[in-house]
């Protein structure tokens, strides 16, 4: 499992990062929401899970940034965020965060 929980990072990342761009109506306070989140997680999955997954988890992360937009345009800002959101803060949880099967025996 990973040092830190990230999925909720992930989850705080996104959605704080719209939200404070929104709020502030400064795009680049979302850029380093956004940065500070990623670094954190980035810095856990290395530790944890090594450098592959870590690229490939940084990868989705920032595809759910990216997708936010085009999306936002056929649902709307607010299901956009939440939906891509949903989908990051899942394969985080899936790939990351989740218990092995050892580790939950060993309790």
């Amino acid at each position: 499992m990973a040092s830190v929980p990230t999925a909720p990072v992930v989850a705080t990342g996104l959605v704080g990062g719209y939200s404070a761009a929104r709020l502030s109506g400064r795009r680049e306070l979302a850029g380093v929401v956004l940065a500070v989140a990623g670094t954190v997680c980035g810095r856990s999955w290395l530790r944890s899970r090594g450098p592959v997954l870590t690229g490939v988890l940084l990868g989705t992360y920032t595809a759910a940034f990216g997708a936010a937009h085009p999306l936002a345009k056929k649902l709307g800002a607010w299901p956009s965020v939440l939906t891509v959101t949903a989908a990051a803060t899942a394969t985080t949880y899936l790939l990351a965060d989740r218990p092995s099967a050892s580790s939950a025996q060993q309790r």
